[in-house]
């Protein structure tokens, strides 16, 4: 049997676990909606430095 303290630590170690899934899927939404991604700014970087090239 399971003491109500346990249940009481079980519960918030569950609900803390949701809560950093929630945040880490908000954040990974967040970033591939941002326009300027990483991924994103350093093609256009690229595509720029190879625009001005000589020629």
């Amino acid at each position: 049997m399971i003491s109500n303290s346990e249940m009481i630590r079980i519960r918030r170690q569950m609900q803390r676990r949701i809560r950093d899934v929630v945040a880490e899927r908000r954040r990974t939404r967040d970033l591939s909606l941002s326009p300027a991604a990483p991924a994103s700014t350093g093609t256009d970087q690229e595509v720029c430095v190879a625009d001005n090239g000589p020629g």
